[in-house]
């Protein structure tokens, strides 16, 4: 089943800018390890449960697996072979804006050989380049 927002204020919304780094989300906060984001996009719903499955299948039920991400934002698309000026188009799907920095996936209880082949298949299955990110640990 997708993720998608359980109700929003407003349907349908506009595309928006992408800029900048990540401020926030930009560090491993949940688990031990992490993938973070190299670049500037959009991640689709499908695209994050394709992740999802593929980090849990790989994993066996060991460790536990944190997504980082949400699609809030709705994106629309009007049908094919249709004239222009008759409005905006239905809701397509929903995705989750990313910017470089944010941290998507964590994982937590395995050790960092196992986590990094299974957060290497996430990246496989996202639409950008990510990089393999650790705890910082404090020095308390």
């Amino acid at each position: 089943m997708a993720l998608m927002p359980k109700r929003v204020k407003y349907r349908k919304q506009q595309r928006g800018k992408n800029r900048g780094n990540a401020t926030r989300n930009n560090t491993v906060a949940f688990g031990e390890y992490g993938i973070q984001s190299l670049e500037h996009s959009w991640i689709t719903a499908r695209q994050i449960e394709a992740g999802r499955v593929a980090a849990t299948h790989y994993l066996r039920r060991q460790g536990t697996i944190h997504i980082r991400i949400f699609p809030h934002k709705s994106f629309t698309s009007t049908p094919l072979e249709t004239r222009m000026g008759k409005g905006k188009g239905d809701i397509e799907g929903w995705v989750a804006v990313v910017k470089p920095g944010t941290v998507m996936f964590e994982i937590s209880g395995v050790d960092e050989k196992l986590a990094r082949a299974a957060l290497a298949r996430v990246a496989q299955k996202m639409p950008i380049r990510c990089r393999f990110a650790q705890r910082k640990h404090s020095m308390a």
